[in-house]
């Protein structure tokens, strides 16, 4: 699944309410529906504040599932991180002013199994998150 939005912030809601109906094949807990969408809502608004800085750009949102695993993999084009080590750091933020709580990382790692960040500094920043759906169920 692939969807392509303008990085506004009205979107965020748009493609998590996109990726969780996507993913409701897999029979997800109520609980990992909303790991998911979160980290969905965390990795859009990441690139429409960081990536494009209230400039227009796209966001490209590309879904897959393998099994019982959803990938997904959040793109824009923005400005990029030139530390994404630091960037990833719990409380850290770019946009100390905007009252941003700079546990967006933070989040996507506790709610996902895995979390990869790559960017190019004016090129953008790919999020790639995967999480194993059913796996804390006993079927």
């Amino acid at each position: 699944m692939k969807l392509v939005i303008e990085s506004v912030s009205e979107n965020e809601s748009f493609a998590r309410t996109v990726v969780a109906a996507y993913i409701t094949r897999l029979d997800p807990t109520l609980e990992e529906l909303a790991d998911v969408k979160t980290a969905v809502s965390e990795a859009v608004t990441n690139s429409v504040i960081h990536g494009y800085c209230g400039k227009t750009g796209e966001i490209e949102v590309i879904c897959t599932i393998q099994g019982k695993e959803i990938t997904v993999q959040v793109t824009d084009h923005g400005v990029g991180i030139s530390d994404i080590e630091k960037a990833m750091e719990p409380l850290y933020t770019t946009k100390p002013e905007w009252e941003r709580s700079g546990m967006g990382f933070a989040f996507m790692e506790a709610f996902m199994d895995e979390l990869k960040v790559t960017s190019e500094v004016g090129k953008g920043t790919t999020v790639l998150m995967k999480k194993q759906i059913g796996k804390e169920r006993v079927e």
